[in-house]
């Protein structure tokens, strides 16, 4: 239990590290230094799992470049790290989604039940104009969701490998597609002048970007998945939007107003009955 705990504090408090990093860094280029930091030396230590290289290059590319590289365009100055902790977690949603389309299947009512809650949360953040999120900064937010569920299949279809190592190597996948884009809209200038100007704490950042939230974040749940029931271990996933929002309002100061309470606790229900609901009827043996 402490160590998922300690998982999911690192995921959630990670959203303030990427913003510390963007104080110096682009998107695009923090999101490339991200990757190639976690693929590089890992893919010289561990062994490249039994996957195809088409497999690994879609999960790279829709992880790296389309999950964070929106991500970290988003925050760049289009939502605040506590939201973008929040809203980032309608994968769950897409995720379910998308599975339906591949298998056929019908959506239950718990599940309009848990998509309205959480549209609903999503609806109370655009209504506000605070400047905590521009509807440039939710659309970005929502691809990026859409390219993590996107990549979560693909990494089903991966089966059952080493999570770390798949992670890592695929990770080669995505400074490519990131450093190109970084490229084109950064201009080398920019690039050179980036680099060469970036604080002590930025380049913390980066490596905490990789180290702490990709190496140990994927190794330590992939660990626990390994020995525990799922069943048991993925709700604990649902209080990383807590832990986000909480360092934002504490090392960022983020305001934490009623609405934006009152969004975070209907997106917050929402997953929570996707996840939970289904789980709870199988334990009482009734049908779903």
């Amino acid at each position: 239990m402490l160590l998922g705990l300690a998982v999911v504090a690192v995921w959630g408090s990670n959203f303030v590290v990427i913003k510390l990093g963007l104080q110096d860094l682009p998107p695009l280029l923090f999101a490339a230094l991200r990757f190639g930091l976690a693929a590089v030396p890992a893919v010289f230590l561990l062994r490249r799992p039994a996957v195809r290289w088409r497999n690994l290059a879609a999960y790279g590319v829709l992880i790296g470049a389309g999950q964070f590289g929106l991500l970290f365009l988003a925050m760049r100055s289009d939502i605040t790290p506590g939201l973008a902790s929040l809203v980032i977690q309608t994968q769950v949603f897409f995720t379910v989604a998308l599975a339906m389309v591949i298998s056929g299947e019908r959506p239950q009512v718990f599940q309009w039940v848990a998509t309205g809650m959480a549209a609903a949360g999503i609806a109370t953040i655009a209504w506000h104009s605070d400047g905590s999120a521009t509807p440039l900064g939710l659309a970005m937010i929502v691809a990026a969701a859409m390219s993590w569920a996107a990549g979560n299949l693909v990494g089903r279809l991966a089966g059952q490998v080493d999570m770390l190592a798949y992670v890592a190597w695929s990770s080669l996948f995505a400074v490519p597609p990131l450093a190109l884009l970084s490229l084109a809209v950064d201009g080398w200038p920019r690039i050179q002048d980036a680099l060469a100007h970036a604080s002590a704490s930025t380049w913390v950042a980066v490596v905490w970007q990789s180290a702490g939230n990709t190496l140990f974040g994927y190794g330590a749940w992939a660990w626990l998945l390994s020995r525990y029931a799922t069943a048991s271990v993925s709700p604990l996933a649902l209080l990383v939007p807590v832990f986000g929002m909480g360092a934002s309002a504490w090392w960022l100061g983020e305001g934490l107003p009623g609405w934006k309470l009152s969004a975070g606790a209907l997106v917050m229900a929402g997953l929570a009955v996707n996840v939970l609901w289904p789980r709870w009827r199988a334990r009482l043996g009734a049908p779903v």
